[in-house]
């Protein structure tokens, strides 16, 4: 028997909500549109299927289609700041916190030869 990834059959449940949001977003997008299913799917080069899992919030679509739709309704922009580091403020504190506080000298001394 094949193990399934759980990441795909039981994501955790703040990333299966957004996933869902993000997909009912993307139906809304695409019926104020006035496109239906199978436009989409062909405008992105996909089955229908896709466009349907995409819409529901599968976890197991693929990355691709989800910026694929978005790029359809003129909305890939959006993705940019997604993970943008100039917004990640958690990563910038680390960051911070790992920076050399002074400079240090090196182990070895130094050499007055010119």
């Amino acid at each position: 028997m094949v193990a399934r990834n759980p990441l795909l059959t039981a994501p955790p449940y703040a990333v299966e909500q957004s996933l869902k949001r993000l997909g009912a977003d993307l139906r809304t997008a695409r019926l104020r549109r006035n496109l239906s299913v199978r436009d989409v799917a062909q405008k992105i080069g996909t089955g229908p299927r896709a466009v349907q899992d995409a819409e529901k919030g599968k976890p197991s679509t693929s990355a691709a289609v989800y910026a694929a739709l978005l790029w359809t309704f003129d909305l890939l922009g959006q993705l940019d700041a997604v993970a943008a580091p100039d917004r990640d403020e958690e990563g910038k504190i680390l960051a911070s916190a790992r920076d050399r506080q002074r400079a240090r000298r090196s182990g070895g001394s130094l050499s007055d030869d010119f």
